[in-house]
């Protein structure tokens, strides 16, 4: 299973799966997270976390351990 967290700079790949429950799915979901969506990542903090991404046309920074929830392909 290949994971946001494990896509590198510059790439971008569309979520498969959403995984995690309650709460923390619903917020990611709610930042446009879905199924089916374009993501690119475009920097990575110095220590890893957080993550900014490119969804939908915006910019969006995000934890590692909910990039870890985001399966991709």
């Amino acid at each position: 299973m290949k994971t946001l967290k494990d896509i590198s700079i510059g790439d971008a790949c569309k979520v498969v799966k959403l995984h995690g429950k309650g709460a923390t799915k619903k917020r990611i979901m709610d930042m446009g997270l879905i199924k089916g969506a374009d993501v690119k990542v475009v920097k990575v903090a110095p220590l890893g976390d957080p993550i900014q991404l490119n969804v939908r046309g915006y910019e969006l920074s995000i934890r590692k351990s909910e990039a870890e929830l985001i399966e991709v392909a």
